[in-house]
């Protein structure tokens, strides 16, 4: 059977996807920018319109880093806006689970979901930093093996309370008005981190509840998703890779007495379009390289290394000291569980390709990226949805707003003549988008 692809747009930020420098380039915080996208998005039919969270700037020896200058602005506040210039695009948020409570979770989330008539999506995301937690009453106080504990019981205690109401709760009576029977939105959880009880304000939207996502592509971050997402995210490089990701994945649902078709994996891609294959490789090279400054390699060549390399030339050779463990040259970005290992994978590429350290950063820092004409990106996004690799792609534009003009009035057109992607919506909440059924 044709499988259909799932298509997602991503708002970038700014950070090293973004080439934000570019004269085609527009704000990262003016509202016209977010609902640009989004209209891009509802006019190619997507899924969902995704944003990321921020919730500290990122430093490089004590100095905000120069990419993170503007900063994200709060994602439900942004999707409450959108809600009301789209009408069936779907708006997630991604918002933390370790710095907020359940109840205030909830209670954002289902507004949202009624604000846009069913089309909210919670992108469930943990911390475990200190850094980050400094902004936070609560600080840095969680063991990076409790951050997915408390996450599992945000969402089961969010979900509560989502289901707190019935279908019948809701009663018509000509002299009082409308009312909810006794009991409506009653609930009490007693956990290792929480212990609450109450009752819940809001009843059910059209889509019954949001949509959950997750990213994580660790053994404990696939077990979270297998058990309760609707939508997982993941970042593999390769087509084999891509395989083995979502038979992982897929294979974990049977013991939570889920279907294959319950749970959507949808990789994080870029997309280079131009009128031929030669042209879009030109094209990507340019971006590459206009994504990856000398700085910004030097920047992100110190995370890995865990020292300061500012006395080394970009464009010269990788450094040759050995990595330091646990520096703190750099905080609020990703680390590396393994940094000798990355070290020596990018000393064999290097000296495999004869590549500068900049050189070495740029191909390193690749995402699965689809290049080439309309009609070959076309051809290799339905193969890996086809022969499962994965349900679909959150697209991450290099440009803002504009990045994905090109996708969506030349490369959709194709997807849809060939059968594997709708021409319209056939429903208006995200739920049936994805085909999810409860």
């Amino acid at each position: 059977m044709t499988k259909q692809i799932h298509l997602a747009a991503h708002f970038p930020g700014v950070n090293n996807t973004t080439v934000w420098s570019d004269p085609a380039s527009g704000s990262q915080i003016d509202f016209a920018s977010f609902k640009h996208l989004a209209a891009t998005a509802e006019r190619g039919t997507f899924d969902f319109f995704f944003l990321a969270e921020g919730l500290r700037l990122r430093e490089v020896k004590g100095k905000i880093h120069d990419l993170d200058v503007v900063g994200r602005p709060e994602s439900l506040t942004v999707l409450s806006a959108l809600a009301a210039v789209t009408t069936n695009l779907g708006l997630a948020a991604t918002v933390n689970s370790t710095f907020n409570e359940p109840y205030e979770l909830a209670k954002r989330l289902a507004t949202l979901d009624h604000l846009s008539a069913g089309r909210a999506a919670w992108n469930v995301v943990t911390s475990w930093d200190a850094f980050t937690g400094e902004n936070f009453r609560r600080g840095g106080y969680l063991d990076k093996a409790d951050r997915y504990v408390r996450a599992q019981e945000s969402l089961r205690i969010v979900r509560k309370l989502w289901d707190s109401w019935s279908a019948d709760d809701l009663v018509l009576d000509q002299a009082a008005g409308v009312f909810a029977r006794e009991g409506t939105g009653a609930f009490a959880d007693d956990g290792d981190h929480f212990t609450i009880q109450g009752r819940f304000g809001l009843p059910p939207s059209p889509q019954g509840r949001p949509v959950i996502i997750q990213a994580g592509d660790s053994d404990q971050g696939r077990e979270f998703a297998a058990s309760g997402a609707d939508v997982i995210f993941s970042r593999h490089s390769t087509f084999a890779a891509g395989q083995t990701f979502y038979k992982d994945v897929k294979d974990r649902l049977a013991k939570y007495g889920r279907t294959e078709e319950s749970l959507k994996i949808m990789p994080a891609v870029t997309v280079v379009v131009a009128d031929t294959d030669a042209e879009a490789a030109d094209k990507a090279r340019h971006v590459r390289e206009q994504q990856v400054s000398g700085q910004t390699a030097i920047v992100l060549a110190e995370l890995i290394w865990g020292r300061d390399l500012s006395a080394y030339d970009p464009d010269g050779p990788l450094p040759t000291e050995a990595p330091v463990a646990g520096s703190k040259v750099t905080q609020g970005r990703t680390g590396f569980n393994d940094q000798e290992a990355v070290v020596a994978e990018w000393r064999a590429q290097a000296a495999a390709n004869n590549w500068s350290l900049r050189e070495t950063v740029i191909n390193q820092q690749n995402r699965q990226t689809f290049i080439g004409s309309p009609e070959t990106i076309a051809t290799e996004l339905n193969r890996h949805v086809q022969e499962d690799a994965a349900d679909g792609f959150v697209l991450v534009p290099h440009l803002t707003p504009g990045g994905l003009d090109d996708f969506v009035d030349r490369v959709v057109p194709l997807l849809r003549e060939r059968g594997v992607f709708r021409s319209e919506y056939a429903g208006t909440t995200l739920r049936s988008h994805l085909g999810l059924t409860s």
